[in-house]
């Protein structure tokens, strides 16, 4: 036995790695299709309005619940709890310390912080209070907006998940 085929299983594990099985093609197919639709839903949206309804974050988030929906971080509360409270605090920073790097390093840091007290965990949440310190929106107006943005994520991610082959969405509401 030669060295090249004893060594060939262990380098196809090592490259393999501990990560689940990838995905299966219909699951694929119907995850990559709900989030684009509802990411240009919310551009169009967006467009029409002349406001900024599509942001970075949503897009992480879109991608959460419809490649993941059974995972806490994609579940409602984490996903419109996580990106208020995130935006709240990025305007609580914005509003002590200016509109600068180092604050906004700081409003994504204490975004996890309040997401994790408040059972609200959303990573994608954490780069909203980032936008916020950086970008400086009007309260009024973004507030709402993200509001809008994130019941309809998941307004699409429970549509998503009701032929009977998606998986459910969501798993649990509050």
């Amino acid at each position: 036995m030669s060295s090249d085929t004893t060594t060939r299983p262990a380098a196809r594990r090592l490259l393999a790695g501990r990560a689940p099985a990838p995905a299966g093609r219909r699951h694929t197919v119907h995850a990559t299709t709900s989030a684009v639709s509802v990411l240009l839903l919310l551009a169009a949206i967006g467009a029409v309005l002349h406001e900024p309804l599509f942001i970075p974050p949503l897009a992480a988030s879109a991608a959460l619940v419809h490649s993941t929906p059974q995972l806490p971080l994609a579940q409602p509360r984490s996903l419109i709890g996580g990106h208020l409270l995130s935006a709240l605090g990025g305007y609580l920073v914005l509003a002590t310390c200016g509109s600068s790097t180092w604050a906004a390093a700081l409003a994504g840091g204490l975004a996890l912080g309040t997401m994790m007290i408040t059972r609200t965990p959303h990573s994608p949440a954490a780069a909203t209070a980032v936008i916020v310190v950086l970008q400086s929106p009007a309260p009024l107006r973004f507030l709402p907006l993200l509001l809008t943005a994130t019941l309809l994520l998941v307004s699409a991610g429970t549509i998503a998940g009701l032929p009977k082959h998606a998986p459910r969405y969501p798993a649990y509401w509050w």
